[in-house]
């Protein structure tokens, strides 16, 4: 017998059926993720197994190595965050820009216990406003929900209105997207209505900062800048008490570490980045002296069971999904997007520029297959760098860009553009006029902007101009599903997604104990078929 091998505590003596030593009863018995079993060895130097029932003691029967207790999908991830947020699962689905995350996602997400971010960036404040209505009417009595605040660096006026609104009509969840620097609009909504009850700080409302940097997850784990509270405090829209409690708090006690993604993405691996966002974390908690939980979550390539996993073996206080969801019934993508969707593979994915941050030459993650939008975007960004207005484009490359990439004149989509922008912040028109290099951006952005769009509504005429937000998550979501019940279109629903995944992660993390144990475990005993499930 190795050194290493376990040493027997006591005997096992058999109930009503076998232990599992074969391959068979041990992928069987992985499955049954819901009942104490019991590592129990065929006789000395024998073969390890795993028991269900029967007896535990201390003579006689098979030499008994340990106990598991039962594994329920429920208890992955960290409990405080239940606790804190009034969900069941330490999962959350969010938050898919321009409505891609529905109002019926929300709703979902809060029906099975789990909590769901709409999502509200790119949309008009009346947009939102609507938003949230059908989200206070339907949401279950006490149940959770979120929407997107995502940072408008272009239309600031925008962001400090629809936080006002959130702030007014009680949303006590918010997602922070796309911010590389705090925003007294942010500060605000993550401040309002802090207190102190029995000598403990009370927060009435919550920040879930979605980060892939460290530099930008330490702001929103340290307490606000004072130049951000002091404008607060002068402008009336912190109180002198709530203030003094920031001082003491992180900005956000829950950050969402975006790996690999679709949409706004720096492309890293989760293993490699969630470990160094866990460290500063650790290391700003004993700086600032935090006594209240600070929870780092996991987002980004989590399509399968075996993903999400790893997400919550890494130390992941809840998951977060947002591909998956895109391709699922409840989504605001058209039909044919979804379609789109259930095709991808590894490797259909490709990165273009963004609308919001085209002139930076910030990039988000796209499908590839069966759409053009990735090379026509990019193409579109590299006559931006090369000329310094559209008069300054060459005829050729005029004629290119509006019979192949934009498929309108380049004059009509400056009408178009000029009296959107007139209606919706006339100082961009006033820019524009005045630099021509920024009324080139706006006309490209048109189609950046729209593309999106297209995608929503299914316009069939655009169908190879389709932008969908997309990252390798959808592939091996597609290749986990092929043959199961969620290969079909109308089965993929949010709530039935998230099932799958909870309890098949429940199932691998299962499978791993086993064979820590000594189990033979067999490869495919980390293989969770898909399934109808239903809330027990």
């Amino acid at each position: 017998m190795p050194e290493h091998d376990l040493s027997p505590v006591g005997g096992w003596r058999p109930g009503s059926e076998p232990p599992a030593f074969d391959e068979d009863a041990l992928v069987a018995a992985v499955q049954r993720v819901r009942e104490p079993a019991h590592i129990v060895r065929e006789g000395p130097g024998g073969r390890v197994g795993v028991a269900f029932g029967g007896q535990v003691g201390a003579d006689g029967g098979l030499p008994w190595l340990g106990t598991l207790p039962a594994l329920y999908p429920e208890w992955l991830g960290d409990r405080s965050f239940q606790e804190t947020h009034g969900t069941r699962f330490s999962y959350v689905a969010g938050a898919m820009a321009n409505g891609i995350h529905t109002t019926d996602i929300t709703v979902e997400m809060a029906k099975h216990g789990m909590l769901g971010f709409y999502g509200a960036a790119g949309l008009s404040h009346k947009s939102v406003s609507e938003a949230l209505d059908r989200l206070q009417a339907q949401i279950p009595s006490g149940a959770p929900f979120g929407i997107n605040l995502i940072h408008s660096p272009n239309e600031p006026d925008l962001e400090n209105a629809i936080a006002d609104m959130y702030i007014r009509r009680g949303v006590r969840r918010v997602s922070a997207a796309a911010y590389m620097a705090l925003t007294p609009a942010i500060v605000r909504i993550a401040f309002h209505g802090v207190r102190e009850e029995g000598g403990r700080i009370v927060r009435q409302n919550y920040v879930f900062a979605k980060i892939s940097r460290p530099e930008v997850a330490r702001r929103f784990l340290s307490p606000p800048p004072e130049e951000i509270l002091e404008k607060l405090l002068r402008d009336g829209l912190l109180t002198a008490d709530e203030a003094r409690l920031a001082r003491k708090l992180p900005v956000a006690e829950d950050i969402t570490v975006e790996a690999d993604s679709g949409g706004h993405t720096d492309n890293q691996p989760l293993p490699a980045l969630f470990p160094v966002i866990q460290a500063l974390r650790d290391e700003l908690v004993a700086q600032f002296g935090y006594t209240r939980p600070v929870r780092v979550g996991a987002a980004g390539g989590l399509g399968t069971p075996q993903a999400v996993a790893a997400a919550y073996q890494m130390g992941a206080a809840y998951v977060l999904t947002g591909s998956v969801n895109q391709a699922c019934v409840e989504s605001g993508l058209s039909v044919t997007g979804k379609a789109l969707l259930a095709n991808a593979a590894i490797g259909d994915v490709i990165m273009a520029p963004a609308a919001d941050m085209f002139e930076l030459g910030v990039k988000v993650q796209v499908l590839k297959r069966g759409t053009m939008f990735g090379p026509r975007a990019l193409r579109l960004y590299d006559v931006y760098t090369s000329y310094d207005g559209l008069a300054a484009i060459p005829p050729k490359v005029r004629e290119e860009l509006e019979k192949r990439v934009l498929s309108r004149p380049l004059d009509d989509i400056w009408a178009e553009t000029r009296a959107f922008w007139a209606q919706r912040d006339a100082r961009e028109v006033e820019r524009a006029e005045r630099d021509p290099k920024h009324q080139m951006a706006l006309v490209f952005r048109w189609y950046l902007g729209l593309s999106s769009r297209w995608a929503i509504t299914g316009e069939p005429t655009r169908k190879m101009d389709y932008q969908v937000w997309c990252g390798p998550a959808m592939a091996a979501f597609n290749t986990w599903t092929r043959g199961t019940p969620l290969e079909q279109a109308d089965n993929r629903r949010v709530g039935l997604v998230a099932l799958n995944l909870l309890e098949g992660a429940a199932v691998v993390t299962r499978a791993q104990q086993f064979r820590s144990y000594g189990a033979p475990v067999p490869a495919r005993a980390f293989q969770f078929v898909p399934r109808f499930l239903a809330l027990a």
